[in-house]
């Protein structure tokens, strides 16, 4: 029987952990988490627990990915333990929600940044959003790997964007003039903290987003023991460390009040202090955002062919194009879902609570698993076993639900047409199942 390759160090696995989390939510979110929780110490405190209950997400699915090394994923965990029609609608709400999702709010934050350089009215940058999102998946439907070439190009930028704000938020952070202004003052205790920094994970937990992917990997790391464990601390330490000292530069170098209205903080944060400055960021930022919407067309059908092509899925999804070899079938069903999402929803926030809210609750349900797991008799010993357990698993599901619960409580809209997308999978796992049975009869 063949193995997995053990290639992976830990070095290559935290790099990993670190690149599937920052994205372009760094640039944005922020505001909206200074919107939800209006005090500097307490915003920085929830970034800090984003980054703790991240890791433990981390640990668990480490675990999870260790039990199924040849075929991971969450689509895995959840057929294997609640059955088929869960993993068929981890299928269906990723295609509907999640990925969908992510994509039309990458496009508008797109088209935000370019207002730096356009002149442009909201159904203008509504109608470049949709334009964009159609151009990248016309280019990766015909074969031209233009999102191979901007994967390497946006990340060397996003990385030197956000450098360039944590030096310039220190450098022009003056001690007399903002003492008054950077609250840290913890004994200020608001009633209602609680569910403001529940309402704040929404941008939290869409910056840490990502993170799942580098788990995966556990059937190919050297020690997976040792090297597992450590790495994910190292590598979510990194995030939440770089994370930190972004949003405390946005507030050394913009008054919370601009930073709540601002629907660009990273540019604008960089424009007040340098005139101009706030361009040059935008250029590498804009460029990011752009890129990462060229990977999102490109990758993410191939999620949706997989399972077509395995029987887990609707069939037409897996069709391949028969001159330029892609899933184009796949490709224009999210660009084209993507844009009636953009066109229903309008703004970043909404598009963002739309999949986080969705994303977390299959989040929490993946991370559920381990308990049917670890009590199933016959299961083979992993080459990741979690310690702690089930204290970590308890606490991140403490946190999740608990943040599902408040933003159903808080804000009814957005969640609620989610549910119902979710449960109109129900309906069509039936018909789907039924339509299997018939050609196997």
């Amino acid at each position: 029987m063949s193995q997995l390759k053990k290639d992976l160090t830990i070095t290559s696995l935290t790099m990993i952990v670190i690149g599937s989390c920052i994205g372009s939510g760094i640039f944005v979110t922020p505001a909206g988490t200074f919107k939800q929780v209006p005090h500097h110490g307490y915003v920085l405190l929830t970034w800090l627990l984003g980054g703790l209950v991240t890791f433990f997400g981390a640990m668990t699915f480490s675990e999870l990915s260790a039990r199924f090394p040849k075929a991971g994923g969450v689509y895995v965990f959840l057929k294997e333990a609640y059955g088929s029609l869960a993993g068929f609608l981890y299928g269906w709400i990723i295609l509907l929600i999640v990925t969908t999702g992510a994509l039309a709010a990458l496009s508008v934050v797109f088209t935000d940044y370019l207002g730096y350089f356009l002149d442009i009215n909201e159904t203008e940058r509504l109608i470049i959003a949709i334009f964009t999102i159609t151009l990248l998946t016309g280019v990766n439907v015909i074969g031209v790997n233009i999102s191979g070439m901007f994967a390497k190009l946006f990340t060397g930028l996003k990385l030197i964007a956000l450098l360039a704000i944590i030096i310039l938020g220190i450098v022009y952070f003056d001690t007399d003039a903002t003492t008054h202004a950077i609250n840290f003052d913890f004994t200020e205790f608001p009633d209602d903290l609680g569910s403001m920094m529940l309402l704040a994970f929404v941008g939290v937990f869409f910056s840490f987003g990502g993170w799942h992917h580098a788990t995966y990997l556990s059937g190919e790391i050297k020690n997976p023991q040792s090297t597992v464990p450590r790495a994910m601390l190292l590598g979510t330490l990194t995030v939440t460390l770089v994370y930190i000292l972004t949003i405390f530069a946005y507030s050394s170098l913009l008054p919370m009040d601009e930073i709540i209205n601002s629907e660009r903080v990273a540019g604008d944060a960089v424009g007040n202090i340098i005139k101009g400055g706030g361009k040059l960021v935008a250029i590498g930022i804009t460029i990011s955002i752009f890129g990462t919407i060229g990977i999102y067309t490109m990758s993410a059908p191939r999620i949706y062919y997989a399972m077509a092509k395995d029987g887990i899925f609707f069939k037409s999804l897996a069709k391949i194009h028969p001159k330029y070899k892609t899933p184009y079938i796949a490709m224009l069903f999210q660009c084209g879902w993507a844009v009636l999402l953009i066109i229903l929803f309008k703004n970043f926030h909404s598009l963002m609570t739309f999949a986080t809210f969705m994303d977390i609750i299959f989040m929490a349900l993946a991370t559920s698993t381990i308990f049917i797991f670890r009590n199933r008799k016959g299961q083979e010993v992993p080459a990741f076993k979690l310690r702690f357990y089930p204290v970590i698993p308890a606490l991140y599901l403490l946190v999740t639900v608990a943040f599902v619960i408040n933003l159903l409580l808080q804000l009814e809209g957005v969640p609620i047409i989610a549910l119902i997308i979710l449960f109109l999978g129900i309906p069509a796992y039936i018909y789907f199942k039924k339509g299997n049975d018939s050609k196997m009869n």
